[in-house]
This record gives C-alpha cells, structure tokens and sequence, in this order.
C-alpha cells in the first residue's frame, strides 16, 4: 500500500519536484514533467517520453545522455494531458524535430496525437512511435490494439541511441517502429496496486492463483490460472513470448521486469530458470535486463519483454546511455547547464457584452454545481471503473470538475463573456484530469464554447453547444453508440433535447427530460461489452457493470438541470 503522501490528488506533482531535486545533474523540472539539465545539442532530434505516474523508473528515470531528452507526467495511473506534452515538448526541442513514444492506452493516444497536432501547427515537426507489446491484450494479427508494457524501454533506449548518433527524425522513428514490431510482453500478477488515497489494492488474486496478462495500470490479468514453480513459471513466460518469434530470428534482448513489490531476489530465481529456457530454444541473449524496469506502484507482479535484434538494433541497444535509472556503458553526463523555464503568457480576455457575463456566472455556478455532484459520485465511479480498468475514473472526474469549476470562477472574476469562460474551464479540466475522460470532457467543452458568443448568444445556443460538443467528442474519440463509452448516454440526451427543443419544450423541462434519458441509457450499458480503451482487454469482467463514462455524464448533466433552467 502506498503510504507516504501529503494531498493524494498532489501525489505525482510532489513526486516530481522530489526527484528533480534527488537528480539535478540530470534533469531539470518544466510545466508537465522534466528535461535534460543539460543544453541540447543544435540540430539533435528529440525523444520524448511519456505516460501517467506509478510506474518509476518509468518515465522520468530514463531521462538522460543516450535515452530520452524529455519526459512528460501524468497523475497516478492517467496520461498527462495535451497541454502538459505540448509544454514538455516544446522545451525539449533542439530544431530538428521531437519524437513522441509513449504505451498504447486510450487516453495517451487521444492527449499526444493531440499535442503533435498543435506542434506540428506550431512549426515543430513531430511523429509519434506508440508501444504495443504486450500480447495478452489482443491477438497478432490486432497488434495496433496491444497495450504498452515494459517494451516502453527497448524501444526508447534504441530511439534515444539513434538520436545520440545523429539520426535524423525519419531515421529515429523507423529504428523506433522496428524495435516495437519485434517486442512482445507477457506479464503476471500476484496481487494489485493501491493509489495513494485508496482503502485497498484495486485488484486481489485467489490464494494459489496469479494473473496471467496484467496491465501496468493496476488492470488485472486476463485470465487467472493456477500459481507456478519458478521453473513451470519461466516455461510459461517463455512458450508464449516465442509463440510470436519471427521466422529464423536467434538473437534478442530479454527484459525481466519486477512490477514494484515483486523482490529482486525472487527475480533472479525466476531469470535462473529463463535463461536455460529461451537457450535450448536456440535464442542468443543479448545484453539482458533484470529489476526494476517500469513499475505499477506496489503491484506483486512480473513481466517478460523480448526484443528481436538485427545488426543495427544491436549496436543501438548496447550504446553507453546514463540516466538516474538506467546506465549502459562509460556515457558520462554532461556539465549541468540550467535550461530556463519558459513563461507561461496569460490567455487575454476578449470584450464581453453584459448578458454574456450574466450567463457566464451561471455557466461557473453550473462548474460548482457538477464538481459537488462529481465529488459525492466518486466512490461509486471508482468501484465501476475497478471492475475492469484501474478504478481511477471518479478521482479524475472530480479533479477535473473541480479545476474547470476554478478557472471558470477566475474567467468570470476578470470580466469573461460565456464563450471565454467556458474555453477556460475546459483547457483546465483537460489539463487537469488527464486520461481519455480529460481529453474527451475538454474537446467537448472546447467545441461547446466556439458555438458560443461572448457578447451576442446565438439563437437555440445550448441546443448547438451540446450537438458540437458531442459531435467532437465522438470524432476525438473514434467511439459510436454501442461501444460502451461517455458516448451511449450523450447521444441520446443530445436527440431528447433536440426533440423536445424542436417541440417548442421550454428549455428547463427539454433538460430534465434528456438528464433522465441520459441516466436510463448510462444504466443500461451493463449489458454492453466495451469495445474501446482500458477496459476493452477484461470486456469479460464489464458485463453486467454499468460503464463510468456514461453514469459521470448522467450524473453531471442531472446536476446542473438547475443553472440551465
């Protein structure tokens, strides 16, 4: 159990200024996560890490000579948010463009892609190499829907080689994309990880059991099988890995990953049984790796990573790297320079009319209003979320609230018309919760305010906010009615609305009537299977559960029923 915090929701913030002080020959702190300490070398491709916080030495350890430049960091167990990446990124940038590698999760797709499209426009070119090796979470011939796993390190160690050597932005990416395409993972849990804040682990297995396919975020196995000797367990880990050996391969690097309370000593227990294991299957090991890789807090538990190698990918992944976790060969760190911290400009507020400004307090009341609401729902969102995710959704939900709600109140304080306002609380609710549900819940909101007006409202305003705010979060997001996502119940609040709207249905009424179609459709998800993000690998475990995403949009759009009327 996670015991040393102050503020549960500050764990990963406090976390960061911890190591950024443990390691300033290293790294230096920047808005979003950390950088080398050391100037970048003009003309020197970037390679940016990222992912949620938990999983140490993962990500921000292995920012260093011959690794990564940059990492970005997210709270516990949830990406970071688009503006965090742009932030880091930007920072990060040497003139010759940026390399984002990150694990294959919904919520790290939607803020990243995000983020290289606002760069891109910004005039930094970027391409993105996303991580999916681990094999339990979808079959060979689906590898585009594999999560990221412990591959996370072979393929940014390699990256970060090719960058170190001069490699230009296409040449980084192809060695980075190659390296994933070899890379597969199998991973196994005794017992799952506890947040700070939480009252226990999110996940427990049966005595004599253990999971077999466990995600790094505190998701279970796929499956449950009976606990194994170390030598019946490196049979295991090994027939399945090699399953996928491509035709005439022999030489590659094996990780044996401890997944953080998993001791060194039963690691080499286990290694002691792999290497005879993969040897008499005719696999040359090379340079392996056995510790703590990329963690998931204090989840008992372990994985087995192989990569394939050719004869570059050799030379890459034994080149000198020096970072605070990782250290390969006589790299030395470089003299610490300070990089200075760029200013954040603050957003200018546009000229408002009086009834704009009228509406934006109700638009703040309505913030407060959904945060409470958000708040009280949280036990019940987590315990729908741990039943086949990591049992985050009602924390994020709240954070993200509560900081919309914030801003909203700072908009409406410095004279913002509803537009402004609502662009405000957006940016801080993505920005702050992180995780799909940030970036879904801020596009929405974003596409809600470019409908909007600070001086004259458009007529039938709420109506078009809602339609472009569901419009945006059904293209951001790729899901349909059906998919068991946010989307099966703001789909049909959105037509009920409309509908009554269209009936010349006050718009009170027309709002209580499509909250109470939200809600009925949020309940009958129970009987869907997800088809999309964390939860689609356990779709199993979700039957007969109610999805989070649509009970927080129900229980949201239900409370704010008041402000709207």
């Amino acid at each position: 159990m996670t015991k040393i915090f102050n503020d549960p929701s500050d764990f990963a913030s406090d976390m960061l200024s911890g190591f950024a002080r443990a390691f300033p020959g290293f790294v230096q702190r920047v808005p979003g996560g950390v950088v080398r300490a050391t100037q970048a070398t003009p003309g020197k491709v970037a390679v940016v890490v990222g992912g949620g916080s938990g999983h140490y030495p993962a990500f921000a350890g292995w920012v260093g000579p011959g690794l990564a430049d940059a990492a970005v960091v997210g709270d516990v167990f949830s990406s970071p948010s688009t503006q965090q990446v742009v932030a880091v990124a930007t920072a990060a940038d040497a003139g010759a463009g940026v390399v984002l590698s990150y694990g294959n999760y919904a919520g790290d797709v939607l803020n990243f892609e995000a983020a290289r499209t606002q760069l891109t426009e910004d005039g930094i070119p970027v391409r993105s190499v996303v991580v999916s090796d681990d094999l339990a979470s979808a079959p060979r011939d689906e590898r585009s829907l594999r999560r990221g796993t412990a591959g996370d390190l072979v393929v940014v160690k390699i990256a970060g080689a090719a960058a170190e050597a001069g490699y230009d932005l296409e040449g980084v990416v192809r060695v980075a994309e190659r390296t994933n395409a070899g890379t597969v993972s199998l991973g196994i849990a005794f017992e799952g990880p506890t947040p700070p804040g939480s009252r226990g682990p999110l996940f427990t297995v049966r005595d004599g059991r253990m999971g077999v396919g466990l995600g790094i975020h505190g998701e279970p196995g796929v499956s449950e099988e009976p606990l194994l000797g170390a030598r019946e367990l490196a049979g295991l880990l090994v027939g399945r890995v090699l399953a996928e050996r491509p035709d005439g391969a022999r030489r590659a690097t094996v990780l044996l990953n401890g997944m953080g309370a998993t001791k060194y000593e039963e690691l080499f227990v286990l290694w002691n049984e792999v290497v005879p294991t993969l040897e008499a299957e005719g696999v040359e090991i090379v340079e392996p790796e056995v510790g703590e890789l990329i963690t998931s807090l204090d989840m008992a538990g372990l994985s087995l990573t192989i990569t394939w190698l050719d004869d570059e990918l050799e030379a890459l992944w034994g080149a000198p790297a020096q970072s605070p976790a990782y250290r390969k060969g006589p790299a030395e760190a470089a003299p610490l320079t300070p990089r200075p911290v760029p200013e954040v400009a603050e957003r200018a507020i546009p000229e408002s009319s009086e009834a704009s400004r009228r509406v934006a307090k109700l638009v703040h009341a309505a913030f407060e209003t959904a945060a409470a609401a958000l708040a009280e729902a949280e036990p019940e969102l987590g315990e729908l979320d741990s039943v086949a995710g990591n049992g985050d959704h009602g924390r994020v939900m709240a954070r993200g609230a509560r900081a919309a709600a914030a801003a909203a109140r700072r908009a409406v304080e410095a004279g913002a018309g509803t537009a402004t306002t609502l662009l405000f609380a957006a940016d801080a609710w993505s920005d702050r919760a992180g995780g799909s549900s940030g970036a879904l819940w801020g596009a929405g909101l974003r596409a809600a305010a470019r409908v909007l007006s600070d001086t004259d409202p458009p007529a039938n305003a709420v109506q078009a906010a809602c339609r472009s705010a569901l419009d945006a979060v059904t293209a951001y997001g790729n899901a349909r009615v059906g998919d068991k996502t946010v989307v099966d119940a703001f789909l049909p609040f959105t037509e009920s609305l409309e509908a009554d709207l269209a009936a010349e249905l006050p718009l009170g009424p027309a709002w209580v009537n499509a909250s109470a179609v939200a809600a009925r459709a949020a309940e009958a998800t129970a009987s869907l299977s997800p088809r999309l993000g964390r939860a689609r690998p356990l779709a199993a475990r979700s039957l007969g559960h109610r999805d989070p995403g649509a009970v927080s949009f129900a229980v949201v759009v239900t409370a704010i029923a008041e402000h709207v009327a």
